[in-house]
């Protein structure tokens, strides 16, 4: 996939935003600290989401990670993909989106997790809290969601990793932020198709 190679052999996952490139997951880490720090007693949504968009010889993929403080602002990065080849199969792109914001939560890992949810914790009772979200592209709606027969499988995916699955309407990551990122042309490239 989109990933560099980072000392030692291992490959990185690489995110930007309007103001910064290349970011690790480390930085992505830091930077949601210090805005989390900035009001520790928020109600907090960290959430990954992907969408890609079919070209006629490549796919983009872009995945998104927020850290959303409720009614006062978020922080958000994103990482793009391209596959060189058109994907036509809506199950075979929605496996890939989920499996790419899979992947980025999973690399992102718990201990990281747990260090965000630490910085609300001595503020539980006064309404602080912190919530882990995959946000998948697809809705539930047979009649209007060509994706709506694959959305029990992507579920059961996310929930597998002990988090919890966000669907259309609720998937703001990945049908509204990373889904404004696919539209645009890229440099990043993975191999095979």
């Amino acid at each position: 996939m989109n990933s560099e190679q980072a000392g030692h052999g291992q490959t990185q996952l690489l995110f930007q935003n309007v103001s910064e490139r290349r970011l690790t997951l480390e930085d992505v880490f830091q930077r949601m600290q210090a805005f989390m720090h900035k009001d520790p007693k928020g109600v907090y949504r960290f959430v990954v989401g992907t969408d890609c968009q079919a070209n006629a010889r490549s796919t983009t993929f872009v995945t998104g990670i927020v850290i959303h403080r409720l009614g006062r602002g978020a922080w958000a990065c994103y990482r793009k993909t391209v596959v060189p080849t058109r994907i036509y199969s809506i199950g075979q792109k929605l496996s890939m989106e989920t499996s790419m914001s899979q992947e980025t939560v999973a690399e992102f890992g718990t201990a990281r997790l747990l260090a965000l949810e630490d910085i609300v914790l001595p503020y539980v009772y006064q309404g602080a809290s912190f919530s882990a979200f995959v946000d998948i592209d697809a809705g539930t709606d047979e009649f209007h969601n060509k994706t709506a027969p694959f959305v029990a499988e992507m579920v059961s995916r996310v929930e597998s990793m002990g988090l919890t699955a966000r669907v259309k309407p609720e998937a703001v990551i990945a049908s509204s932020y990373a889904n404004r990122y696919t539209k645009s042309r890229s440099r990043s490239r993975i191999k095979g198709g």
